[in-house]
């Protein structure tokens, strides 16, 4: 029985070891990074990169309105189904006649060093957001991925899409068997990963704070 636990334990050390490292990298980042809210509420973000700016820039999105920017990227993705349920499957069937997963993950990994840099800490920025807030519960993204990022292939209006008529597409696809990620579970409603150390500070507009 205790060959049996110590197994387990060692099965579960990378992941632990690689959440720790998030943890730390997050930090840091949120470290270079100072959010102004002026009399408005407007965030002004100061850092002394671009990734910075990247970093601070969604996390205070997040704070303003994190719903909206998963339920942006889960429309994107072509994964609301994970969070509406089967009503959306269709829309999220349309959603991935235009985007696939591996060919985004692809195209991340073939971007050039800076653009990288930009994609790391957009999902930094909101995964930091993410557990620093555990009020926060995320309906089916829990983790942000970098290349993620690169969904929004209609820039902020889109529309196009919409030319695809839901009813047509799903009387024509009746007898096809649904994909596998059709099947995909969404995940628990556990809250998500806290780092250790202080949650984030609250900010007092219009002076300067750290960012998170």
């Amino acid at each position: 029985m205790r060959i049996i636990l110590a197994l387990v334990s060692l099965a579960f050390l990378p992941a632990l070891a690689h959440a720790e490292a998030d943890s730390v990298r997050w930090k840091r980042e949120a470290a270079a990074v100072t959010i102004v809210r002026d009399d408005w509420g407007i965030a002004h973000i100061h850092g002394q990169t671009d990734a910075d700016a990247v970093f601070g820039m969604i996390y205070a999105q997040a704070e303003d309105d994190f719903s909206r920017i998963e339920a942006n990227y889960l429309t994107n993705l072509g994964r609301t189904a994970e969070a509406d349920g089967e009503k959306a499957i269709w829309a999220d069937l349309r959603q991935r006649l235009y985007v696939d997963d591996a060919d985004l993950k692809a195209r991340y990994a073939s971007s050039p060093v800076w653009l990288k840099a930009l994609m790391d800490a957009w999902a930094d920025g909101l995964n930091y957001y993410l557990a620093t807030h555990p009020k926060t519960h995320a309906r089916a993204l829990t983790h942000f991925e970098p290349w993620m990022a690169l969904c929004f292939t209609e820039g902020s209006i889109g529309g196009d899409i919409e030319r695809i008529d839901l009813a047509d597409l799903s009387g024509s696809t009746a007898s096809t068997p649904w994909p596998a990620w059709a099947h995909r579970k969404a995940p628990s409603s556990r809250s998500p990963r806290a780092p250790t150390g202080s949650p984030s500070r609250p900010r007092t507009p219009p002076a300067a704070t750290p960012c998170c």
